[in-house]
């Protein structure tokens, strides 16, 4: 019998229950992304009172029952009754979607938070959250469980009128969250890059979850940006010192950084109101063009580019350069809640503005500083011309065709949307795969050995590599922009790109030396969530009596243990994918019904695009010192 739709099917979620229902609309992910997000909520609200005139100083400290608690000392949520609710504004902040003081009127003229749902979603997502006010010399205290408040607002005493501020202690829920372990590391980098956008700013931070063993960290940056932009560019040759503007341009606060070092990639950064525009906007775009503009305008003025149809390209002049964008907008608009790219005409028309004349004043002062860009462009130009005649010679090659291609097993789908390809290390297990997959919709690209590194080689090596050219072709949407311009997403055939490699040390590395090349040449792919790993099972436990079960690590293993006795069951263990047959490799781990896969992301460009380097790159005792300090840290994040 159909079931019935009829206006009873409708649902209504009151109060905060769509919060919880649906965290990923509003938090991203359950993951440790959005775990760490909740802070990051909270903390913005006191970094609003520091733009707004008010905070100087937030403590944040990690409790040892896992709880997290964020104080400032700012003006205080107010207290008295909300006219609209007939509540105190401050269980109207904590217990209300899009209700807040950022709307209107002069409460904030410049805010990250918008949309009015920060404490709000903390609150829904926490299993108990409380909120200690300071204001006017009074103390007020509240508390809520799952978002519903348990306890009225309380006056609880009473202190010092210029000790005002807030206090916020919350316990994630471990009902909505995989984890609930804050990823101190994550945390550590996004204070201190609150820190460098925000002189006049002191952030504390202090972990108390492991008793025996407290940190505590103080971030505070004078220098601001110029801070940020040398301790990105720290350990590398530089070229020019740290070049730094600040003016406002019709009401739109811009600043500006930048460096350039002797290597040949560009690291541009993006924010607007706090907020880091990973996927850039407006006001990254303008900064872009301008400065282009500018140095083909000296370039021209000097007789270096003589040819009046010739000029350096936007990726020649950014060649080696470090730059951080920073705006504060009074009315951003940013593309979706997640806010990675800013969407206003008006902050690329202030930030061009702004960096034209800034650069235009401090070239004609400093002509060696100039001569040291342009310099980056020529040499940039030229590997650029040296990687064309790379390409050509790639192109030129007999085309290819995804059905007929000696690697590639293709799918019989030519829906993008609902075709997946998996790359697999090693003949065995490419025959196995390609015997177990659905030839409808799953590809299989075996590739041999261990592919070029990428960090340590040149552009025209990196073309020439057999592995990376037919994963170019297989993918169908070009590669790295800036090398020719040519790649284009909306070309990609296949909507997941699935690394399939053994459980192993070098399984491990093979997809790390696949996800450089893709993190360094189609970022694009990853930050579009396109790029996958396989999870293939360690052992198969089967008892004398019932099925056989799969377990994926060694942790499995022994829980197993502790409720099935020696010798009540045997052990397989997998050393590769090529020791699977074909069903037990299409139940584990190509299924859609049972697999496991795990998306790749960026959770922080600087600490991704610091840790490539570190890893990949050619400076062994760097990357030693690393491996030493964070070894007994490592484990399996799923």
């Amino acid at each position: 019998m159909a079931e019935q739709y009829n206006a009873n099917s409708i649902e209504v979620l009151q109060g905060l229950e769509a919060v919880r229902m649906r965290p990923g609309m509003y938090i991203g992910s359950v993951g440790t992304k959005g775990l760490d997000h909740l802070i990051y909520e909270i903390m913005d609200n006191s970094v609003d009172e520091h733009l707004a005139g008010y905070c100087t100083d937030i403590n944040i400290t990690l409790n040892p029952d896992g709880s997290a608690t964020v104080s400032d000392n700012g003006r205080g949520i107010p207290v008295g009754i909300q006219k609209q609710t007939g509540k105190p504004a401050v269980e109207v902040v904590f217990t209300v979607l899009h209700a807040g003081g950022k709307f209107g009127g002069n409460g904030y003229k410049i805010s990250g938070g918008l949309h009015g749902v920060g404490a709000s979603v903390v609150n829904a997502l926490s299993k108990w959250l409380e909120v200690t006010v300071r204001v006017d010399g009074e103390v007020w205290h509240q508390r809520y469980e799952k978002g519903i408040t348990v306890s009225p607002l309380t006056k609880t005493g009473t202190c010092r009128k210029k000790d005002s501020g807030t206090t916020v202690r919350f316990l994630p829920d471990d009902e909505i969250f995989e984890k609930t372990w804050f990823k101190s590391e994550a945390l550590q980098s996004r204070f201190h890059e609150c820190a460098y956008l925000n002189p006049g700013l002191t952030i504390h931070y202090t972990d108390n979850r492991r008793p025996d063993a407290p940190e505590s960290f103080t971030y505070h940056e004078e220098d601001g940006l110029k801070a940020f932009i040398r301790d990105l560019n720290k350990g590398k040759e530089t070229v020019t010192d740290v070049i730094s503007y600040h003016r406002k341009s019709d009401g739109i606060d811009v600043e500006a950084a930048f460096q350039f070092v002797n290597e040949f990639e560009e690291n541009i950064l993006g924010f607007c109101n706090n907020i880091y525009t990973q996927e850039g906007g407006t006001h990254v775009s303008a900064y872009k063009a301008r400065f282009t503009q500018v140095i083909n305008q000296y370039a021209r003025e000097l007789g270096i580019l003589k040819d009046k149809d010739s000029n350096f390209t936007g990726a020649d002049v950014r060649n080696g350069m470090t730059a951080i964008v920073a705006i504060k907008h009074p009315n951003p608009r940013f593309e979706g809640q997640t806010k990675t790219k800013l969407d206003n005409p008006d902050a690329g028309t202030a930030v061009g503005n702004v960096t034209g004349e800034e650069l235009q004043l401090y070239f004609d002062r400093n002509l060696e500083a100039l001569k040291a860009v342009i310099g980056c462009a020529q040499k940039s130009a030229k590997i650029r011309h040296a990687e064309e005649k790379a390409k050509t010679n790639l192109l030129s090659r007999p085309k290819f065709s995804i059905d007929s291609n000696g690697k590639l097993a293709n799918c019989e789908s030519r829906s993008a949307q609902e075709c997946e390809v998996f790359i697999v290390e090693g003949d065995s297990a490419g025959g196995s795969a390609k015997t177990a997959r659905d030839r409808r919709t799953q590809a299989i690209l075996p590739i041999r050995g261990k592919i070029l590194n990428v960090e340590k080689a040149s552009i025209d090596k990196v073309l020439a590599n057999a592995e990376i050219q037919t994963m170019i072709d297989s993918f169908g949407c070009g590669f790295m922009e800036g090398y020719g311009n040519d790649f284009d997403i909306s070309r990609l055939r296949y909507n997941k790109i699935i690394i399939m490699t053994d459980a192993d040390v070098d399984g491990a590395h093979i997809d790390t030396l696949l996800l450089t090349f893709f993190y360094r040449f189609m970022p694009e792919l990853i930050q579009e969530g396109h790029v996958y790993l396989a999870t293939p099972p360690l052992y198969k436990v089967v008892p004398k009596r019932g099925h056989g079960e799969y377990l994926y690590d060694d942790r499995a293993l022994e829980k197993y243990r502790k409720t099935h006795k020696e010798g009540s069951f045997t052990l397989q263990r997998y050393k590769g994918l090529g020791e699977m047959d074909p069903q037990q490799l299409w139940e584990t781990t190509l299924d859609p019904q049972t697999r496991i896969l795990k998306r790749v992301e960026i959770e922080d460009a600087q600490m991704a695009a610091h840790v490539t380097e570190m890893l990949m790159g050619t400076d062994v005792n760097v990357r030693r010192d690393f491996i030493q300090k964070h070894a007994a840290e490592a484990e399996l994040d799923v």
